[in-house]
């Protein structure tokens, strides 16, 4: 049975480096959701307030659908994204995506998602790289997503950084 994750990303760099190679990576630091990731799971891609550097102007916002092609493992060369070091990640199919700068808005939508137990402080359960969605909170985020979608082909140049190259 897959799962259903909201892919945190929180710096402009790191989202042009998983638009455009499909992949994920994570930190060293050991997280039990992602030791659970596994091919098939789905992964709604969130770009949060400050990754574009403009936290005043910008929104939190899901910005696309991945689904997970393997499980997380360790990478044969670390990874430099954005200043940090990644030691382990896992191949991505990128299925859709939203134009930048939209997105599906997630903050109005928190009182009904249960993944945040707590909506006045809904913010700090988005300080990791994966929060997982119980499958009534995937299926009102896939339906609100879904009419501002499109390929990844025709969104990926509309993403600032999406012809950046990252150093491995």
């Amino acid at each position: 049975m897959s799962r259903s994750y909201l892919l945190i990303l929180g710096d402009r760099d790191a989202i042009g480096w998983v638009l455009r190679e499909q992949r994920m990576a994570f930190p060293a630091t050991p997280r039990a959701e992602v030791a659970a990731l596994a091919a098939g799971d789905s992964l709604y891609l969130y770009a949060t307030r400050g990754a574009w550097r403009n936290p005043t102007r910008d929104r939190g916002r899901i910005i696309g659908v991945a689904t997970a092609r393997g499980a997380a493992r360790t990478l044969d060369e670390p990874v430099e994204i954005a200043g940090r070091r990644f030691v382990s990640g896992c191949d991505l199919e990128i299925n859709r995506l939203v134009p930048y700068p939209d997105g599906l808005e997630l903050q109005p939508l928190v009182v009904q998602l249960s993944a945040f137990p707590k909506p006045q402080a809904w913010s700090v359960y988005l300080r990791r790289a994966l929060l997982p969605l119980p499958q009534a909170d995937a299926t009102l985020l896939q339906r609100a997503l879904q009419p501002l979608l499109t390929s990844r082909e025709q969104a990926l140049p509309t993403y600032p950084s999406a012809t950046a190259v990252a150093t491995s």
